[in-house]
C-alpha cells in the first residue's frame, strides 16, 4: 500500500529556485494542493519557477528543434531531481492582451462556434447565398466592412483638429500635427522653396493653398536652403545654387495617417493619434461587418447584436435551442441543437466561475488579470484533459467570495477527471478546501524558501512557526475599530458608466471607504471610472481611468463617463490613483529608480572621498548614463546571444558579469560596498545598512512596511507583480509629506497578498486617513472591510443585474441589508464562524 501510494507521488530533490533553499518534498498527485506563505516566500518559485517550469522544459525536449523556437523558452529550474512529474498547464495571472480584436469570444472560441451557427444555420434572406464561417468574423476580408476594415470606427482627420491655433503662422507651428524638431522645421523650409509664406497667420493664407498643404497626396521633391528667408531663397532657386539636399513634402493628414498605420514607435502613434477623431463607421453603424453578413438573424438577431449579450442572457436564448425542435428542416434543426448544445455548456461553466456579466464582444485589455484566468480555465474544464497538472496563480483574486465557493466546485471538477490542481493561494476558503498543504516559509525573500508543512490542512495546525497556521485556526473575534468622523463628503450625481444608470452617491472625506459587491456589480465602474475621471477633470489633473486604453489603429473611442460632481471637490486637492499597473515596461526601471531611493543613494557615493577627487557627480553611479555604465552591455546587465536553430537566450554580460557598471565606476565604495552591489541588496538588508542615513531609511522602511521587504533594490519593473507594483505606488505615496487633503483611489490592493500582508498594508492605509487624506478602496477582503470606516455596496448582482447602490453606511449596518451578497460574509467573518 505505501509503495502504491509512493508511486502516486511527484518527488522533488534539491530545489533552489530563487530563494529556494535546497529543499525536498513528496507531493500527492490528482488532489487540489495549496501552496501557502507569506508574499514572497516562495511559493511561486516553488509552484511555477520549479514544478511548472521542469513539466515545460521536458514537453520541449521532447519536440524538434524547430517546433521549439516557436515556443517562449523556459529556463532550467535549479533542482537536482523531479521524479513523478506529469504534464502540465499554467493558468497564470497576466494582463489582456494589447488588441482589441482579441476578445471574451476569441479567447474562449465560442465566437468560432458563434460564426459556425449563424453559417450552417442562420436565416438567410430570400435569394442569399451561403456565407461561410470565415464570413461573420470582422478579422477577415470575407467578413470586415470594406468601409472601416473591422474595427467599427473610422478615423477623420480635418483643418480644426490639425490647426488648433489658425492664429500662428506656419513657422510658428500652426500645423501642430506635423513632427517636431528637425522633421517639422524640414516641412516649413520645403514650403519656403515652393513660394508658400509661412510668416502671415494661417487663417489669412488662400484657402486653396491651406487645403494642398494639409490634404495633398503630392509629394514633390525641391532644392531646400535651411537658415535663408523667403527672398533668399528664392534668389537662390532663381540662380541655380546648390542646395544644402533636397527635401520632400509630405501633407499633414497624409503624414498622421501614415505614422499612425506604420510607425514602429508607441510614442509617435500616440502622438499624432491626438489629431484624429474617432467617429462610428457610417457604413455598418459600429457592428464591422459587412452587410450581407449582418442580413443574417438567429433568434431574430443578427451576429453582432448576439455578441453583444451578457453570457447570462446567451444562456436563455441558448437553452430554447439546445433541444432538438422538430421542424421542416431536419438536417438544420439537428446542426442547431448540436452547436447551441455546446455553446450553452461551455457558457455555463462561465456562469460557475461567476463571469456571467460579460459579453462575447468585451475586449481581453479591458479584462481584469483575474476575469481572464477563470475565462482560460472555463475552457480548459471543457478540453476534457485527464492525468495532466493544472498549476492556477490566485485564482480568486478579484473574487467576491460568493462567486469563490463556485471556484471550489470547479476545481473539484478538474480534479474528479483525473487531473492535479496546484494552486498557489492566499484565500483562507481556498487553503481550507485543499486536499493537501504546502506552506512556505517562514518569512519573504531571504527569511523564507523553506518547507514549513506539507501534508493535509489539519496538521499544520501544530506548526508554530507558519504564519498561515495563525489565519487558517484563528477563532477570535474581530474588532470592529471606531470609526473616523467625516470631515465632509464628496457627491456625485447622475452617474452612468456600463452598467450604472443615473447613480447619486456621496463619499465621506477623511476617511477610509471599501466599495464592495460581487464581481461585475459595478464597483470599479464607480470607482476606478467615475469617481476618479469627474475628480481628474474637477481639478484640471491628467489621469487614465481605470479602462485600460490601447494605442494604435485598432482602438475605438471609449465614451466619457456621465455625471456631475455636486459637492465637496473644494475639500480635495489632488487625486492619487494606486493600481496595478507597471511601474516601467523596461528592465531599466526598478524600485529603487520608481521611488526615488535611488538618487540619495548614488548622492551618498558621489559625496565619497575617491568620488570627490576623481570628480565623480551622482550621475556617474547611474547605469542609464554613458560615463558610468559598462560600456558592453550599455548598461543593461546581461546580453543576447543568438543560437543557429534555437531561441536567442540572454546571459550576464562577460565583461561586467552582470554588474552593469565599468570598472572604475565599481572601484569606489561607500561602507564597503559598491554601487551594483547595493542594487543586490533586498530591501531588509539595505535598512539594516542605511539604518543610521535617516533620509535613506526612512524610504526603505515605508517600502518594508507595505510588505515588500524581499524585493531587491535592482529588481526589474518587468518582474514585479501588479500587486508589488501597487505597493511600490503606494509606498512612493507615503514618503510625501501629507497635506491631509489628497483622495487616494486603490483598487483591490489586497491582490497577492497573505492575510499578515493585508494587516500591514492597513496600517498604511490607516495612516494615510488618520493624517485627514481621503482613501476609497474597491475590495472583497473581508479584513479590510471589517476595517473601513464606511462601507458602500453595489449589486445586488453583476452586469445588467447590478449597478445599483444597495447600502451606504458604518460597517456592522451592511450585515442588516438583505439583499447583500457581501452581508453574510461580513457577518460570518465578525461572528468568526466562517469555518
Amino acid at each position: 500500500m505505501a509503495g502504491k501510494e509512493n508511486g502516486n507521488m511527484i518527488r522533488v530533490r534539491g530545489a533552489r529556485e530563487h530563494n529556494l533553499k535546497d529543499i525536498s518534498l513528496d507531493i500527492p498527485r490528482d488532489q487540489l494542493v495549496v501552496f501557502t506563505g507569506v508574499s514572497g516566500s516562495g511559493k511561486s518559485s516553488l509552484a511555477f519557477g520549479t514544478l511548472y517550469a521542469e513539466a515545460q522544459r521536458r514537453y520541449l525536449e521532447s519536440v524538434s528543434p524547430y517546433a521549439r523556437r516557436l515556443f517562449n523558452q523556459m529556463s532550467v529550474p535549479e533542482v537536482d531531481s523531479i521524479d513523478g512529474l506529469p504534464p502540465a498547464v499554467a493558468l497564470q495571472q497576466q494582463r489582456g492582451g494589447t488588441s482589441t480584436r482579441s476578445s471574451v469570444g476569441s479567447v474562449t472560441t465560442l465566437s468560432n462556434l458563434l460564426r459556425m451557427l449563424y453559417s450552417r444555420a442562420g436565416d438567410y434572406p430570400k435569394g442569399q447565398s451561403i456565407i461561410y464561417a470565415e464570413g461573420f468574423s470582422a478579422n477577415t476580408p470575407e467578413g470586415a466592412c470594406p468601409e472601416c476594415h473591422g474595427l467599427g470606427s473610422v478615423f477623420e482627420v480635418t483643418e480644426k483638429t490639425m490647426v488648433p491655433d489658425p492664429g500662428l503662422t506656419i513657422r510658428e507651428r500652426a500645423v501642430a500635427s506635423w513632427p517636431l524638431a528637425w522633421q517639422g522645421q524640414n516641412q516649413r523650409d520645403i514650403l519656403v522653396s515652393m513660394g508658400y509664406n509661412v510668416d502671415i497667420p494661417w487663417k489669412d493664407l488662400p484657402a486653396k493653398d491651406r487645403e494642398w498643404i494639409l490634404f495633398t497626396e503630392e509629394t514633390p521633391t525641391v532644392p531646400v536652403y535651411p537658415g535663408l528667408t523667403p527672398q533668399e531663397t528664392a534668389n537662390a532657386i532663381k540662380n541655380k545654387r546648390t542646395p544644402d539636399y533636397m527635401g520632400t513634402f509630405i501633407g499633414a493628414k497624409p503624414y498622421v495617417l501614415k505614422t499612425f498605420s506604420s510607425s514602429q514607435s508607441e510614442l509617435m502613434k500616440k502622438r499624432v493619434s491626438q489629431y484624429m477623431i474617432s467617429a462610428s463607421c457610417p457604413l455598418c453603424h459600429g457592428k464591422k461587418l459587412r452587410k450581407e453578413s449582418l442580413s443574417v438573424g438567429f433568434d431574430g438577431k443578427d451576429i453582432a447584436v448576439l455578441s453583444g449579450l451578457s453570457l447570462s442572457e446567451l444562456s436563455v436564448i441558448f437553452k430554447k435551442y439546445a433541444v432538438l425542435q422538430k421542424g421542416p428542416q431536419p438536417e438544420k434543426q439537428i446542426v442547431t441543437q448540436r452547436i447551441c448544445a455546446d455553446i450553452l455548456s461551455r457558457i455555463e461553466v462561465m456562469l460557475e466561475l461567476g463571469l456571467g456579466y460579460l459579453s462575447l464582444e468585451r475586449t481581453t485589455p479591458t479584462l481584469s488579470p483575474g476575469e481572464l484566468q477563470r475565462l482560460r480555465l472555463a475552457t480548459q474544464v471543457h478540453s476534457n484533459l485527464f492525468g495532466v497538472i493544472y498549476v492556477l496563480d490566485e485564482p480568486s483574486a478579484g473574487l467576491h467570495p460568493s462567486d469563490t465557493m463556485a471556484l471550489l466546485g470547479i476545481l473539484d471538477k478538474l480534479k474528479n477527471a483525473g487531473n492535479s490542481i496546484f494552486v498557489v493561494e492566499h484565500e483562507i476558503e481556498v487553503i481550507k478546501h485543499a486536499d493537501w498543504i504546502v506552506d512556505v516559509g517562514p518569512g519573504a525573500g531571504g527569511n523564507g524558501g523553506q518547507i514549513l508543512y506539507s501534508g493535509p490542512p489539519d496538521g499544520l495546525k501544530s506548526i508554530t512557526n507558519s504564519t498561515t497556521a495563525s489565519f487558517l485556526f484563528d477563532d477570535q473575534t474581530p474588532d470592529i475599530r471606531t470609526p473616523r468622523k467625516a470631515t465632509s463628503q464628496l457627491s456625485i450625481s447622475g452617474a452612468c458608466r456600463h452598467n450604472l444608470k443615473n447613480v447619486d452617491v456621496d463619499f465621506p472625506l477623511g476617511v477610509l471607504t471599501c466599495v464592495t459587491g460581487i464581481s461585475g456589480s459595478g464597483k470599479s465602474s464607480l470607482v476606478s471610472q467615475v469617481l476618479v475621471e469627474l475628480v481628474a477633470d474637477g481639478l484640471g489633473q491628467k489621469t487614465d481611468s481605470g479602462e485600460e486604453r490601447v494605442e494604435g489603429p485598432e482602438s475605438t473611442a471609449i465614451a466619457p463617463v456621465e455625471g456631475k460632481i455636486s459637492g465637496g471637490l473644494t475639500e480635495i486637492t489632488r487625486l492619487v490613483v494606486v493600481d496595478q499597473r507597471p511601474i516601467g515596461r523596461t528592465p531599466r526601471s526598478n524600485l529603487a529608480t520608481y521611488t526615488g531611493l535611488f538618487d540619495q543613494v548614488r548622492k551618498r557615493f558621489a559625496e565619497t572621498a575617491l568620488a570627490r577627487k576623481r570628480r565623480y557627480d551622482a550621475g556617474r553611479f547611474s547605469f542609464n548614463v554613458a560615463k558610468g555604465r559598462c560600456p558592453h552591455c550599455l548598461g543593461e546587465g546581461f546580453v543576447m546571444v543568438e543560437l543557429l536553430f534555437l531561441p536567442s537566450v540572454y546571459t550576464p554580460c562577460p565583461t561586467c558579469n552582470g554588474s552593469r557598471y565599468n570598472p572604475a565606476t565599481l572601484e569606489v565604495t561607500y561602507k564597503d560596498k559598491n554601487i551594483a552591489q547595493i542594487l543586490e541588496m533586498t530591501v531588509d538588508q539595505a535598512c539594516d545598512f542605511f539604518d543610521e542615513d535617516p533620509a535613506v531609511y526612512r524610504a526603505l522602511d515605508i517600502v518594508r512596511e507595505v510588505g515588500l521587504g524581499y524585493l531587491r533594490l535592482g529588481q526589474a519593473a518587468t518582474e514585479l507583480s501588479g500587486g508589488e507594483a501597487q505597493r511600490i505606488k503606494l509606498a512612493t505615496e507615503l514618503q510625501k509629506s501629507q497635506k491631509g487633503s489628497s483622495l487616494y483611489v486603490l483598487d483591490e490592493p489586497t491582490t497577492g497578498l497573505h492575510p499578515s500582508d493585508v494587516e500591514r498594508l492597513l496600517v498604511q492605509l490607516n495612516k494615510l486617513a488618520d493624517a485627514g487624506n481621503t482613501v476609497v478602496v474597491v475590495e472583497h477582503d473581508m479584513q479590510v472591510i471589517a476595517q473601513s470606516d464606511w462601507v458602500i455596496d453595489i449589486g445586488p448582482g453583476a452586469g445588467e443585474n447590478g449597478g445599483k447602490i444597495l447600502y451606504s453606511g458604518p460597517v456592522e449596518g451592511l450585515i442588516k441589508c438583505k439583499e447583500s451578497k457581501t452581508a453574510p460574509f461580513l457577518s460570518a467573518y465578525l461572528r468568526r464562524d466562517h469555518k
